[in-house]
């Protein structure tokens, strides 16, 4: 069964969002990615190319994981899922990483970057390395510099401005431009350090909108002003900690050199490594001697245990 339309847009609700830390992140570039996604996974087979699709258009902090992938969508279950997952992994669409984020009783979020471009194994390696993530499941603000042969524009682009962004993708009625994401920015990163749920974020901006939306700009500085989130009672004590890859399919923490893919070697059915080990010859010498000292220490035959 094909799928005719994958830019058709989801509804509000057809979704879950993950728990604050977790769920899907677009990896920042400095410069939006042009292509559509007909033309971005055109290369994919059909399954891969239907839930590359459907993640893409996903907002983010989407829970993407195997289960909730399966219930979102009819035509693949679990193991095609994952299967998938696994797939749009090793070519270069998805990354997992996971770190312990917090003070005291630190908690181990989960984020699955997502990129609509593929990408090689040195952009990813170079981008977990310069990405870092904050306590109370915030992602730092900080966007990571460019490797010069894949991504030639220093990134500028905090999640404040990202969140602003996907509006105009979630509601077609508040598309922003880049110099209103920019004028906005400050009161939206107020926003996101407040309340670090970019869902909730996204909920607030487009819920109850009018039929027709004449000053997007407008309305948005607006809501970012009558509903701004409360400051926590007690500050949280902040951690800054550096992201750590993880396999897409089971999770088994490592660095970039031992996940080729976004995978561990037992999830890409390859053997494991041994030893290299000592020659033989050596390994008969070391025998011998040990033989010869054990023979050696032999008391004489009939000679009673502890007498000379």
């Amino acid at each position: 069964m094909a799928y005719a339309d994958f830019n058709a847009d989801l509804p509000a609700s057809a979704h879950p969002m993950a728990k604050p830390g977790f769920g899907k992140r677009t990896p920042g570039t400095g410069r939006p990615e042009r292509s559509s996604s007909q033309e971005a996974f055109a290369h994919l087979p059909e399954r891969e190319k239907y839930l590359a699709s459907f993640i893409d258009r996903l907002p983010e902090g989407a829970a993407i994981d195997v289960k909730t992938l399966a219930k979102s969508q009819p035509l693949y279950g679990q193991q095609a899922c994952r299967s998938a997952l696994r797939e749009l992994s090793r070519l270069g669409h998805l990354r997992r990483v996971g770190g312990l984020v917090g003070e005291g009783r630190p908690q181990h979020v989960t984020r699955t970057y997502f990129s609509r471009t593929a990408r090689d194994e040195r952009w990813w390696a170079h981008f977990l390395e310069t990405r870092e993530t904050a306590t109370a499941g915030k992602p730092s603000l900080t966007a990571p510099n460019p490797v010069p042969a894949q991504v030639p524009e220093p990134p500028r682009h905090t999640e404040a401005y990202a969140a602003l962004a996907a509006l105009g993708r979630r509601d077609s009625r508040l598309v922003l431009s880049a110099a209103e994401c920019a004028e906005l920015e400050v009161q939206a990163r107020e926003w996101l350090a407040r309340d670090a749920d970019v869902g909730r974020f996204a909920s607030a901006m487009t819920a109850g909108l009018p039929s027709t939306v004449h000053s997007p700009v407008g309305l948005v500085r607006k809501r970012l002003t009558d509903k701004l989130p409360p400051l926590p009672a007690t500050p949280e004590p902040s951690a800054v900690v550096p992201l750590r890859p993880e396999c897409t399919d089971c999770g088994r923490p490592g660095t970039p050199e031992s996940l080729p893919g976004g995978l561990c070697r037992p999830c890409r059915a390859e053997p494991a490594l041994r030893g290299v080990g000592l020659p033989g010859e050596q390994v008969r010498r070391w025998a011998t001697l040990v033989r010869g000292n054990l023979a050696a220490r032999q008391p004489p035959v009939g000679a009673r245990p502890g007498f000379a």
